[in-house]
């Protein structure tokens, strides 16, 4: 996936994590929605000034606005899942059983 892609999602992600709409977040930025859409779908690209205001919004350091590798494959996913497991107690592993189950309901 190419960086305004990525840039893109990470955007959305940290949109989502602020419970913020595509408007609210225009309306901070001071963009039309629509140029919000296309940044999160790495169709279009932003200035400085505002990759500056996103850092500011999300209260977030520049080079976070960056950070791709939080996402993760599904197999490497998995293979922390499993490793949780494992390692775990068998509270733990109760614990974590009701959660998954929870879930997937």
């Amino acid at each position: 996936m190419d960086s305004q892609k990525l840039f893109g999602k990470r955007i959305k992600e940290l949109r989502k994590i602020k419970g913020l709409t595509q408007e609210e977040l225009s309306e901070k930025l001071g963009v039309f929605q629509k140029q919000i859409g296309n940044i999160e779908t790495g169709t279009t690209f932003t200035t400085m000034k505002n990759i500056e205001k996103l850092a500011q919004i999300f209260n977030v350091e520049i080079a976070d606005l960056f950070e791709f590798n939080h996402q993760k494959s599904r197999k490497e996913i998995t293979d922390e899942i499993n490793k949780y497991i494992l390692d775990a107690s068998d509270k733990n592993l109760r614990t974590i059983y009701r959660v998954i189950k929870e879930i997937v309901k």
